[in-house]
């Protein structure tokens, strides 16, 4: 199917209920720099707030309410803090939108906005999704680089300096109590191709089975960008008991579970982070025990890293073959790290890849069990 012609994920759309909350955490532990902000024209004109962080070419817009009208608020209605917007940068916003009306994309704007900007022009649209409430936004800029209409740019921006080095967002994960319609409007309306899948349960299931948990996840690939979404849904048996539906209700329906930062040293970034005071989730040590024998099943034969090391700062290892792998760490959700349940369920994956591009089933299976092991120890299974 013809491509989008897509370049990247440009930035997401956060709302928040605490902006400064937010700031401090990604400025002062995260190293963001804060290089803009909404004008008051613009907050008095939409009700909202926002401050614009970035590290690297990862770029996250925080929006806080203003107003009981505002697109935040209306998001807060529903669901706790959250990604409401998945920004993308476009080649030609014209093809975009006449592809996508072909396609039976829903519009929630009737043409393409066209904004005259800092000398330049900013062209965009957004379109309705089957991820929850999230909506996706697509632009083309000529002659400018502000992200949006109403951007003032700090001549020095606040904040970090990016010293744990985020390079760019390497995949997107969502959560849903049923994915298949999502999958068929990714391939059929986006254009994306299925590019990876797995399947498995938290424990081996018997006939009465009682404990355990279990989940379908499917990757979908844009070739042009290489932009990847992951995707979940719960299994049976304990669907309710899945960690997939209990995301659900905490987010208070569908939507996007994590994002992933890619990094050239994670070794590195997560000494730093750890230094810091930033919580990840944590991995049992029988994970490292089982290591080399489970990398040698995957054909692994080599890592440059020292799996005591890997096993003191709990980054998990997954790989295909050869010397080609991958290493991952997830930190808390947003709600354990702020003690605060309206945080949200959502959360910060840092990933490193030397020479594979898929996901890693260990991993995926170690992630679902130590979210899993969180729920376990709060009661909720």
């Amino acid at each position: 199917m013809e491509s989008l012609g897509i370049q990247r994920v440009e930035a997401l759309n956060y709302y928040v209920k605490n902006l400064e909350r937010f700031r401090r955490f990604f400025t002062d532990r995260l190293g963001f720099a804060e290089v803009g902000r909404s004008s008051k024209a613009m907050d008095d004109q939409g009700g909202q707030m926002s401050a614009v962080f970035q590290a690297g070419n990862v770029t996250i817009v925080a929006s806080q309410p203003l107003t009981d009208t505002c697109r935040a608020a209306r998001w807060f209605r529903k669901h706790p803090e959250g990604v409401g917007t998945i920004n993308f940068a476009v080649h030609d916003i014209d093809r975009v939108w006449n592809t996508l009306a072909k396609r039976g994309a829903t519009f929630i704007q009737s043409s393409v906005q066209a904004f005259e900007v800092d000398g330049g022009t900013i062209r965009m649209f957004s379109i309705t999704t089957p991820f929850g409430d999230t909506t996706f936004r697509f632009t083309e800029r000529k002659g400018t680089d502000l992200l949006f209409p109403g951007m003032e740019r700090f001549e020095t921006p606040a904040g970090g300096h990016n010293p744990y080095g985020f390079s760019h967002i390497d995949h997107i994960t969502s959560n849903f109590q049923t994915m298949q319609p999502m999958l068929l409007w990714m391939e059929h309306v986006m254009g994306f191709r299925r590019y990876w899948d797995v399947e498995f349960h938290t424990a081996d299931i018997a006939e009465q089975i009682n404990h355990g948990s279990g989940l379908k996840s499917v990757v979908m690939w844009d070739d042009d960008s290489k932009t990847k979404f992951a995707n979940n849904e719960p299994a049976p048996p304990n669907f309710t008991a899945s960690q997939i539906n209990l995301f659900g209700d905490d987010h208070r329906g569908d939507g996007v579970q994590h994002v992933a930062l890619v990094v050239e040293d994670i070794l590195s970034t997560v000494k730093s982070l750890r230094a810091q005071g930033v919580e990840f989730m944590p991995t049992p040590g029988s994970y490292y025990d089982l290591l080399p024998e489970r990398l040698v099943k995957l054909g692994v034969n080599q890592i440059d890293e020292n799996i005591d090391e890997l096993r003191e700062l709990e980054i998990l290892v997954d790989g295909d073959r050869d010397h080609s792998y991958l290493l991952q760490i997830f930190l808390k959700e947003q709600a354990g790290l702020f003690g605060d349940k309206e945080a949200g369920p959502f959360f910060i994956e840092i990933i490193q890849r030397k020479g594979d591009e898929g996901f890693g089933a260990g991993n995926f299976r170690a992630l679902f069990e130590s979210i899993e092991r969180e729920q376990q120890a709060s009661g909720r299974q």
